[in-house]
């Protein structure tokens, strides 16, 4: 009985495929060879002309581009060292212009300033007594002079009878007159130094005025001072502070330093990260490359950016001082009601990029100490040559020489002979 054709067919291929796995293991290519064909078409890649992307990823925290700080007041004359708070926005919650953002207890600043405007009010009591004193004082100087004048000049009458006069008469007339004159220079001169005095009483007086008013201006914008409004319409987040030994949001009936923040209003409409690149690869990120971020807690959110800012110092780590880095800002454009300050995210920056160039994958390329070599299919084997290497990245390699469009290379070139 004859075998029917489709067991004659198989029984061919099968010696066929032992006689070429044979030569094969002659050669001392087996490995290859099965590579070449159990592996399939992923165990090969074919060298093309196409484009070459270098990315470098790097680290940082999401942040509003336009944000501001809403803080606890610093006051003139502020005698208490703390305020406490009374009236706290909810963080996350959306804020319009104007909004109130923070309310602080207000007794003290209004105590100060009702006792300033008591003060003030006494001196304007006290200023306006003085220059009542004082203008009495100017009546009477007036008529204290007017009636020296007139002695002068009743003087001066009695003088003119001297002729006519005996000698004693007129000695006495003219004493009389010398007597008269001095009186009046005395009380003109009593009446200007008097005046000088009092003016600069009263300009004393006038300077206390001031200062009083500006402390009691002080006082009530202190107390105006109590209540913070958003600058514009925005996100409002709470700030963390420590309590004891942990960081907590500040809330209602804490008590804050002046200067210290208390709410942050941002914008989410324009957010950016702000990344730290690595000193080794701060020479290739440059203002206008394009990136791409995703946050960590929002794996499929996704985000294209470009690089607005990099800082031309660098920073010192303080977990490793040697390692040092630049600060760069990548802007983001879009927006989602998941994209919040304060989120990490990777960032994927295009440093370099070229046109139809011969590429690989990186692991297709090896690099030792003789060169860069690929594992170039030639018929049913693989043998080792030697390529000149352009740009590389982490997932591809340019290669400039050693191989032609069209090629069929192994994709894994390492670990070869």
């Amino acid at each position: 009985m004859f075998p029917s054709p489709f067991v004659r067919l198989a029984g061919f291929a099968t010696v066929v495929l032992v006689a070429v796995a044979g030569a094969a293991c002659r050669r001392g290519q087996s490995a290859s060879f099965e590579s070449a064909t159990a592996g399939g078409p992923s165990a090969t890649v074919t060298i093309t002309k196409s484009a070459f992307l270098r990315t470098i990823r790097v680290a940082g925290i999401t942040e509003a581009v336009r944000s501001a700080a809403a803080t606890a007041p610093r006051m003139a004359g502020q005698s208490s060292p703390t305020l406490v708070i009374t009236k706290l926005v909810k963080s996350g919650s959306r804020v319009r212009k104007g909004d109130v953002l923070v309310e602080l207890d207000p007794q003290d600043q209004i105590r100060a300033a009702f006792d300033r405007r008591t003060e003030f009010q006494d001196l304007e009591q006290q200023i306006r007594r003085v220059e009542a004193e004082q203008a009495a004082a100017y009546a009477a100087d007036e008529t204290a002079m007017t009636q020296a004048d007139n002695d002068v000049a009743r003087a001066q009458l009695e003088v003119r009878k001297n002729r006519v006069l005996p000698a004693v008469e007129a000695e006495k007339n003219t004493l009389l007159l010398e007597e008269a004159q001095a009186r009046a220079a005395e009380v003109r001169e009593a009446r200007r130094l008097r005046r000088l005095t009092a003016d600069a009483d009263l300009r004393i007086l006038h300077i206390r005025r001031e200062r009083m008013e500006r402390a009691l201006n002080h006082a009530e914008q202190n107390a105006g001072y109590m209540v913070v409004r958003a600058p514009f319409a925005g996100l409002a987040v709470a700030q963390a502070v420590f309590k004891g030994s942990a960081m907590t949001e500040i809330q209602e009936g804490d008590d804050v330093r002046a200067g210290m923040p208390i709410v942050q209003v941002v914008d989410p409409s324009s957010m950016q990260v702000r990344v730290r690149v690595s000193q080794i690869d701060g020479g290739l990120v440059a203002v206008g490359q394009r990136a791409r971020i995703s946050l960590d807690a929002y794996p499929g959110l996704n985000f294209d950016g470009i690089v607005r800012q990099i800082s031309p110092l660098a920073i010192t780590s303080s977990v490793t001082p040697p390692v040092r880095s630049f600060v760069a800002l990548v802007s983001i454009s879009g927006a989602d009601p998941n994209l919040m300050p304060d989120l990490s995210a990777a960032v994927d920056v295009d440093v370099a990029g070229r046109e139809q160039v011969l590429v690989l994958p990186r692991e297709a390329v090896a690099i030792d100490a003789s060169g860069a070599w690929v594992r170039l299919k030639r018929g049913l084997s693989f043998v080792r040559q030697k390529v000149t290497v352009g740009d590389l990245s982490d997932v591809q390699a340019v290669i400039v020489s050693g191989l032609s469009e069209g090629d069929v290379v192994a994709r894994r070139a390492a670990g070869a002979a």
